[in-house]
């Protein structure tokens, strides 16, 4: 007679804080549940809750990691093409962050939203620009957060009806491009009207 097996448990799935961040950042942060990111990690929500206590701490997390996993440009050896062309591409960089990540954008823009490993990696950034260019530390803080302010509220107003409309006519594109490329004329201008500016301040 054939002996039965019993069949053995496989061994629970582990929950790590990246995978939870790579499910919340497929699943996206304006629709984030513990329902959905449990079921895309393949566990009970329960099971969730004890590495995450709550929504809001969830949601935290996934936006710092989505934070953390962003790429900022560095300024080239010796500042080549000036503060003004770095700004540009800084810019560039923050709408497509925006545009990537619907959500995210009151983690980053309120200061008592943001999280302390995203704060030092701000104020690592802000020291970058500040040595790669010469300009003191208070400059940079203030030229940074001044242009990022604009840039992340203006680029989150334009790719939110985007984001919650991805098919869009071939006539709404047409306007999304004009928009986007009026956005970032006024972008530049602002960038050159800060510099100019900062270094009134400087005289």
């Amino acid at each position: 007679m054939q002996e039965i097996k019993t069949p053995t448990r496989g061994r629970p799935r582990t929950i790590t804080r990246e995978k939870i961040a790579d499910a919340g950042i497929q699943i996206g942060l304006t629709n984030i549940t513990f329902v959905g990111v449990a079921e895309a990690l393949g566990v009970s929500h329960m099971a969730l809750y004890k590495h995450v206590p709550s929504l809001a701490a969830l949601k935290h997390l996934i936006a710092e990691e989505i934070f953390q996993r962003w790429h900022l440009p560095l300024a080239p050896d010796g500042g080549e093409g000036g503060l003004q062309l770095y700004m540009q591409v800084f810019t560039n960089s923050v709408c497509e962050f925006v545009k990537a990540h619907p959500g995210v954008t009151p983690y980053v823009i309120r200061r008592m939203a943001a999280t302390e490993p995203m704060l030092e990696k701000i104020d690592r950034h802000q020291t970058h620009v500040a040595e790669a260019f010469s300009i003191s530390k208070s400059q940079s803080r203030w030229l940074l957060a001044t242009v990022t302010f604009f840039c992340i509220s203006a680029a989150d107003t334009i790719y939110s009806a985007v984001n919650r409309d991805p098919s869009l006519s071939a006539d709404q594109q047409a306007e999304q491009l004009e928009l986007e490329q009026e956005f970032m004329q006024g972008v530049g201008a602002l960038i050159e009207g800060a510099l100019l500016t900062m270094y009134r301040q400087i005289d």
